[in-house]
């Protein structure tokens, strides 16, 4: 998994449309649909903690963990701008060690994609399932084959903020599930610009897999849908949201 370091400096500009309130209404109309109130939850893969804060502005109190210093110290400081106290630990999603348990677990925007190691994809589902209280719901959203097949496969896309110019380059590999992905950032300073650069790989995952994945961390699937609609998704949808459950004891 990629360090995210050059790219924490300029993440909150070149993704302002991601849309963390729609996204968490999305996340709380699921624990709405299986009666779950968690209080104390896990924001997996947090980056720069835009979703972390949107979850304390609705009540939760959520612990916030990424394996990226460079993120964590930019979403430290924009908790602290907030005026909200928030734990932040820096750790691979696949090495998750808490302190105790949550009542709920949240990863998303793809984070599980950028493990292309499918046996660190199944250790971060068996971590959060050993932290995760029994009746805790584990939600999180992956692009799909298709997405990586037909979308972001051998793209080229060009950002610019104030603050960076960048060429974000796609190029899919033979086995049609992973994308090299290689960021370009150009910087102005004075009349010259800086170039910095970040490469890393996403890997899509199909049902079957992820569903076998779940099920061997002793989690129950409750549902995968189209992660825009919460309807059930088409051969064409470009991200999954999974809800699973970890069972209560008998």
């Amino acid at each position: 998994m990629s360090s995210y370091g050059v790219f924490a400096a300029y993440y909150d500009g070149l993704t302002r449309n991601v849309g963390y309130a729609q996204r968490c209404d999305r996340l709380c109309e699921l624990l709405d649909k299986y009666g779950a109130k968690p209080k104390l939850v896990l924001d997996l893969a947090c980056g720069t903690g835009s979703m972390t804060l949107e979850l304390a502005r609705r009540g939760f109190e959520p612990i916030g963990v990424d394996g990226s210093p460079e993120m964590l110290a930019e979403a430290q400081q924009k908790a602290a701008e907030a005026g909200v106290n928030i734990l932040f630990l820096c750790q691979k999603m696949q090495k998750l060690d808490l302190y105790g348990t949550i009542e709920a677990a949240f990863c998303t925007l793809d984070s599980i994609n950028h493990m292309t190691r499918p046996a660190d994809v199944q250790e971060t589902f068996r971590r959060v399932s050993l932290f995760l209280e029994p009746g805790g719901l584990f939600l999180f959203d992956v692009n799909t084959p298709y997405k990586h097949k037909y979308i972001l496969g051998n793209e080229t896309i060009v950002m610019e903020t104030k603050q960076v110019f960048c060429v974000w380059q796609n190029e899919l590999q033979p086995d049609e599930r992973t994308v090299q992905i290689q960021l370009d950032f150009f910087a102005r300073q004075g009349r010259m610009y800086s170039r910095s650069s970040e490469r890393f790989r996403e890997r899509a995952y199909t049902e079957e897999e992820l569903k076998a994945w779940l099920e061997e961390a002793g989690l129950e699937v409750l549902e995968y849908c189209d992660a825009h609609t919460l309807c059930s998704p088409a051969p064409d949808c470009e991200r999954w949201l999974w809800a699973a459950r970890k069972p209560k004891a008998e």
